[in-house]
């Protein structure tokens, strides 16, 4: 496809990739051209040549450079928000968000696993406070007499979005973190900083649909899917150290399993 007038070409912010020039359409396949398009969007950020916070332009100036029409881009990009690739924002247009998190199962925080892969985790402390614990939180905690408990509750964000909404309690006196401390360092890292030694936890994955909090809090809509999880996490003695309930955006979230082929 020959590149179109300047006037044409879409607004991006990462100079190096023109999609007037880089996507090239094929009307005689037996592939639609919005699947076209998304798939070569797609490929433009899994590369990198559309890195996160790359902007599109509208649909109109995106389907002129493309030479389609506008419901035909649109499809297009509604694919890739679907998929989580990109994000439509008000004031903004459309812009590239990073792509999923893919987590491995195990005995890790989300914290040191956003590290290890490379990102910037960041929190937000909503809640640490230490309060009277009921019958149900001690049967949580597996901790009959358990008078008193330690509740968390934080959004835990990589690079600026997003990514969970995160419950958790502790027997009161396991640690004692501030705010702070809480901000800049995963739970788990500051269990083993106080000298505690975790062995295993059980976990459950689930899913269920965004509340009006959850949507508010981790900037998705009211509705959209969200992936849960709920640990209860043992030290070597085998004690409860904590039990937590997370929530993180499908759109943005994976767990990875690794499964081995069992006794025949």
């Amino acid at each position: 496809m020959s590149t179109p007038p300047p006037s044409s070409r879409v607004d991006v912010t990462h100079p190096a990739w023109d999609p007037g020039r880089e996507i090239v359409l094929d009307p005689g396949s037996p592939e639609p051209l919005y699947h076209q398009v998304s798939q070569q969007l797609h490929a433009a950020i899994e590369d990198g040549r559309l890195p996160a916070g790359a902007r599109l332009g509208n649909e109109v100036d995106l389907a002129a450079s493309l030479r389609l029409s506008r419901p035909t881009v649109r499809q297009a990009i509604q694919t890739l928000v679907n998929q989580g690739l990109l994000v439509r924002r008000r004031g903004v247009g459309t812009q590239v968000v990073r792509t999923k998190v893919a987590r491995p199962l195990r005995l890790s925080s989300l914290f040191d696993d956003l590290t290890g892969l490379g990102g910037k985790p960041e929190s937000v402390v909503l809640a640490n406070s230490v309060e009277p614990a009921d019958a149900e939180v001690a049967e949580l905690l597996e901790a009959p007499g358990l008078t008193h408990v330690r509740r968390l509750k934080r959004i835990r964000s990589t690079d600026g979005e997003p990514l969970a909404l995160m419950n958790n309690y502790l027997p009161d006196g396991v640690i004692d973190p501030t705010d702070e401390e809480l901000r800049d360092k995963g739970l788990y890292q500051l269990l083993r900083s106080a000298g505690i030694r975790l062995h295993a936890a059980e976990q459950n994955i689930g899913a269920r649909l965004a509340t009006e909090e959850d949507a508010e809090l981790l900037h998705e809509k009211p509705g959209a899917a969200l992936l849960t999880m709920q640990r209860t996490t043992y030290d070597d003695t085998g004690r409860v150290v904590e039990y937590g309930w997370h929530v993180y955006r499908a759109s943005r979230y994976a767990f990875n399993l690794s499964l081995t082929n069992g006794p025949q």
